[in-house]
């Protein structure tokens, strides 16, 4: 006696699985121009490394007994390894049932991928490509339900504080799985195919009245470049997969260990002379604040994130002498260098991923201060400048500010923590201050400006008296602060990142204060 005949099901019952919804749903899928999800995981995944659990899950139909058709579930989950390195795996498949995962449940019911992510200490990866709930549904339960989805989503939840969490957004994704997008410590969107929305554009139509399209309602050119709930935008999937194995590649596995380390061949006391003209002296040019950002870390490790959202900062993660760190710098191409609350959002993001996943953090500063006007008033300028302030001073991550020009006000002090292992350089083409000395002369000074003869050569004298101390060497004589020879940047900061290691040991595990996505 032998199990073949079992074996032969199995084998009959995984090839319909396999078949995911059929010809017809296949090729609708492609003809939007989207692999299948099977053909997903193999693109993501290293050859051959992909573990499906729950594969046998679905519905299936019976003839005398005898199963004549099985249609799987609209989700595909697993164990694989990207770039070596496990990962649990998650893929809508949008030819069952728009992607919907169907409902499943009861006693025996095996862990879900969530929970095996959490339980595992393994990252966990969407490919977001799913309609969420349908009406449909009610007709197969013969009923409708309460919105308890919770005690399902708690677990993605807890992964944000465990282990790292990406989305890919790989088609048009509704209900829940729109908010599984930024429910993630880095997400992604693909040119052209994808777009998310809480509902879409018959639900709108429902409640609003108005005829919309799904591109004009949730594309990429609103989430990614206005909204800021997605980060990056890959121009392919090949693209959106490739940085979704970069991103990961800087990060540990989970909280419990260490980031990797990578390529240590670049020189960390390598000095670049282009450092010591890259500030102009006349502050009214613009500077190319990547090419200074680049010249700092090793060579080609710069990883940029939300690119195109909040573009005052310039916000990613890079290498130095091998060990990741999270790295910002102001962008005086927009607002000129000023914060505003989309580039505050963007760097409590980048706060919040190194605190969490114990990665050093590297300013490099150049803050005229937060973004005055009325605009960055309705935004809640004064709300997201406390936030800035209160992630500060909970952090607790190894960090080192190099100020490169201007630090005023209450944005200037958000490059400054009190407290852990914090180190601070200055260039000597640095200033700083409660405020711009032009701007506050006029303010400070006004009934003196206004009583003279010539108010105009009145302020500009009162500024002139004010910027002959303004030098950062006067700083310097009282405070002890120092200020070094830009082109030593690189070198004191691979020393401070290699001197961080002790400490970051220390935090390994949890984070003292839960990632808010």
């Amino acid at each position: 006696m032998s199990w073949e005949e079992e074996v032969r099901e199995l084998e009959a019952r995984r090839a319909m699985a396999a078949e995911m919804g059929g010809p017809e749903g296949v090729a609708r899928q492609r003809k939007r121009g989207k692999l299948t999800v099977r053909e997903r995981i193999d693109a993501i995944s290293d050859p051959g490394s992909f573990r499906e659990f729950m594969g046998l899950t679905g519905t299936g139909t019976y003839e005398n007994n005898k199963l004549s058709h099985f249609l799987p579930r609209g989700l595909v989950e697993g164990i694989a390894k990207l770039d070596g390195r496990k990962v649990i795996l998650t893929a809508g498949d949008f030819t069952v049932r728009g992607g919907s995962g169907g409902s499943r449940g009861g006693m025996g019911q095996e862990l879900r991928a969530a929970e095996r992510a959490l339980e595992w200490r393994l990252p966990y990866v969407r490919l977001l490509d799913a309609a969420g709930g349908s009406v449909r549904s009610f007709e197969e339960m013969g009923r409708t339900y309460l919105p308890d989805g919770n005690a399902w989503v708690q677990h993605e939840v807890s992964l944000l504080s465990a282990v790292p969490v990406v989305s890919a957004v790989l088609g048009s994704v509704a209900g829940l799985p729109a908010v599984q997008a930024p429910l993630a410590h880095f997400s992604l969107m693909v040119e052209g195919m994808s777009q998310i929305f809480p509902g879409g554009p018959p639900v709108v139509k429902a409640a609003l009245g108005y005829d919309i399209t799904k591109e004009d309602l949730g594309g990429d050119h609103i989430h990614v470049r206005e909204s800021g709930c997605v980060d990056n935008l890959a121009k392919d999937e090949a693209d959106a997969y490739a940085q979704i194995r970069t991103f990961l590649s800087y990060l540990p596995s989970s909280v419990h260990e260490m980031a990797p380390r990578g390529d240590t061949s670049d020189d960390p006391n390598r000095c670049e002379d282009m450092l010591l003209s890259a500030m102009p002296k006349d502050r009214r040019k613009v500077y190319n604040a990547r090419k200074i950002l680049r010249a700092v870390v090793d060579q080609d490790s710069f990883f940029e994130i939300a690119p195109l959202y909040g573009r005052a900062r310039i916000t990613g993660l890079a290498r130095l002498n091998g060990y990741p760190v999270g790295i910002m710098i102001n962008n005086p191409r927009f607002n000129g260098s000023s914060t505003d609350v989309a580039a505050g959002s963007k760097v409590m993001r980048l706060m919040q991923l190194c605190d969490t996943f114990h990665i050093p953090l590297i300013s490099l500063a150049d803050e005229p201060g937060f973004m005055v006007g009325l605009e960055s008033e309705k935004q809640g300028i004064e709300r997201a400048g406390a936030r800035m302030v209160a992630m500060v001073c909970n952090s607790r991550m190894p960090w080192a500010t190099v100020v490169l020009g201007r630090v005023y006000g209450v944005a200037g002090q958000c490059h400054h923590r009190p407290s852990g292992m914090f180190r601070r350089y200055c260039w000597p083409s640095a200033n700083w201050g409660s405020m711009h000395i032009s701007g506050g002369a006029s303010a400070a000074y006004r009934a003196e400006i206004e009583a003279a003869d010539d108010p105009d050569a009145k302020r500009e004298e009162i500024e002139a008296r004010l910027q002959a101390l303004a030098s950062p060497f006067l700083t310097a004589e009282t405070t002890g602060q120092d200020i070094i020879d830009p082109r030593e940047t690189r070198p004191l900061l691979c020393e401070f990142v290699e001197d961080a290691q002790r400490i970051l040991h220390s935090q390994l595990g949890a984070p003292h204060i839960p990632y808010l996505p």
